[in-house]
């Protein structure tokens, strides 16, 4: 039995699936690259055969925390930058359910950037997509950990002191076992590194740069953008930690000067998940605890049952 009765079912899956029967209006503005990131996960989701019963989107506040308003899926919105544990649990409940987290740049990265760096580290099972524009957006432009120095903003009028924060540098140094960056304005690339997340066992990081037209007209388009896949002037292996640490490196440095570098960074195929490690030394059942609450003669077991008391 399953808790979710779609799971499982093998068949051809539309991407109008996805959309909500009665469409809420976006509220996003007219040009913001928030837009990229739903039709591209709206995109992937059906060629890696997920139905919307099979889906989780949990999202963080923000503008980014709409997605789920705009996706047919199940669907919890979490406080400020609590989407991270909020999956975590999720996906450890039901290991069976296909989990999407996403925030924003200041969401995740500041606010939620704890929960990043240990989900990382343990490597659970899910893919974190970042909106990255480089600026709180929804609360009115505020400098985040993203913005380049020198931006001005209501927070920053003189000017940001600070260095941004380098995602790609953190996700690797962190744990992460997939690490990518894209853009709104490579839909392609999007949403085949969106199904490669996807289909990766263990936590896949997205930095997915969107620009936004309102509060951040320095960040401009993020274009010309260059896949480093594609081009003859990057070589290095996605698979090699060192090489993939260095393009990092480089992709960071040379962002906020006016070329934006996306693509894969790092893949890890062999390191097993969060999931598997706790199957290993049995700390996860072989029911899940989410099929649990369907089930009238499940056995549910205490922490005080499991625990040695001390002498």
């Amino acid at each position: 039995m399953s808790a979710f009765n779609a799971i499982g079912d093998e068949r051809e899956i539309d991407r109008d699936e996805y959309t909500p029967g009665v469409e809420p209006q976006p509220t996003w503005c007219p040009g913001c690259g928030d837009f990229g990131v739903l039709k591209a996960l709206k995109q992937a989701l059906p060629e890696v055969g997920k139905t919307p019963e099979e889906v989780l989107t949990v999202t963080g506040i923000g503008c980014s925390g709409k997605l789920n308003s705009y996706l047919d899926t199940y669907g919890f919105h979490t406080i400020h930058g609590r989407a991270l544990p909020v999956a975590r649990a999720a996906k450890l409940a039901n290991p069976d359910l296909e989990v999407v987290a996403a925030g924003g740049d200041g969401d995740g990265y500041g606010i939620g950037g704890n929960h990043f760096i240990h989900s990382a580290r343990e490597n659970h099972d899910m893919t974190y997509i970042v909106f990255n524009n480089e600026i709180f957006g929804l609360t009115k432009g505020q400098t985040s950990p993203t913005s380049p120095k020198g931006h001005k903003s209501k927070t920053q009028p003189s000017g940001s002191a600070k260095t941004p924060l380098r995602p790609l540098s953190m996700s690797l140094n962190a744990g992460a076992s997939y690490v990518a960056r894209t853009a709104a304005v490579n839909p392609n690339q999007a949403k085949e590194i969106i199904k490669e997340a996807i289909e990766h066992d263990g936590f896949a990081h997205i930095d997915f740069l969107t620009q936004c037209p309102t509060w951040n007209k320095d960040a401009r388009q993020y274009v010309p953008y260059v896949d480093v896949q594609e081009s003859d002037d990057y070589d290095f292996d996605v698979h090699d930690r060192a090489e993939a640490a260095e393009m990092m490196r480089e992709t960071e440095d040379v962002l906020n000067e006016g070329t934006v570098l996306t693509g894969r960074y790092y893949i890890d195929d062999d390191r097993p998940s969060y999931t598997q490690e706790k199957k290993a030394v049995g700390e996860l059942p072989d029911q899940p605890l989410a099929e649990r609450y369907f089930d009238d003669d499940a056995e549910w077991e205490r922490s005080y049952d499991l625990l040695e008391r001390h002498k």
